[in-house]
């Protein structure tokens, strides 16, 4: 199990949907409950390697019994022969933090959700570096989650039994794809022997980006999945 490192409350002031510099009553609150938030955390991750195969049936990978659906998906590993499928989670101790800091302030319990969040993608992120210092991957995608773009949210439950991640880190699917902790994360990341497109990410490349009620909060549609 890894510890969290100091947790951006940059970013996680961002998630509140501040703008710009925060000011005072944000950063108490930010100073206050970031070490909480640190400690309480147990985050774990998995993750495995596998081929991509694009066929006249799909586009599919090793060991993943259903294909993968939509045109983002298939742009995203364009040119890749193998991905890495990972799966992360802060644990069900944000969920719990989250429920017990609302029962006495909603803005307390806003900016422990809003750091667990900047915390689950510091988890993502380390769990990134770990994977490719110890696989040969000469180059490689950023991190697709199901949900982005045209990649439909409902391979979440094929990806947790692809990483047997319930079993490995606890990790679950409820009957609307969305995963339990709440504070998790499932990605691929396609691998290629030469270079690939990394500038296309997140609300840049969003086709709902002009009309989008996240991004208006300062939010990202990924933090309604996770």
């Amino acid at each position: 199990m890894m510890k969290l490192n100091p947790v951006s409350k940059s970013e996680a002031a961002r998630y509140m949907g501040v703008k710009g510099v925060p000011d005072g009553r944000v950063m108490e609150i930010l100073d206050r409950l970031e070490p909480v938030v640190r400690e309480r955390m147990r985050p774990e991750y998995v993750w495995r390697k596998t081929a991509v195969d694009f066929t006249e049936d799909g586009l599919f990978l090793d060991g993943l019994n259903v294909p993968l659906l939509g045109k983002d998906i298939k742009k995203h590993l364009s040119g890749c022969s193998e991905a890495v499928v990972l799966a992360a989670t802060l644990s069900a101790e944000a969920d719990k933090l989250i429920r017990q800091t609302a029962v006495t302030d909603m803005a307390d319990a806003l900016a422990v959700d809003c750091l667990c969040s900047a915390a689950v993608e510091q988890v993502c992120n380390r769990a990134e570096d770990e994977i490719f210092s110890v696989i040969h991957a000469p180059y490689r995608t950023w991190r697709f989650s199901a949900g982005y773009g045209d990649f439909p949210i409902d391979i979440q439950k094929y990806l947790l039994l692809f990483l047997n991640a319930q079993r490995r880190i606890g990790l679950t699917v409820t009957e609307n794809s969305l995963l339990l902790p709440s504070k998790s994360v499932t990605a691929i990341i396609g691998i290629s022997e030469n270079p690939v497109r990394r500038g296309e990410k997140g609300c840049s490349s969003c086709k709902m980006r002009d009309n989008c009620a996240f991004s208006a909060s300062g939010k990202k549609c990924s933090e309604a999945i996770k």
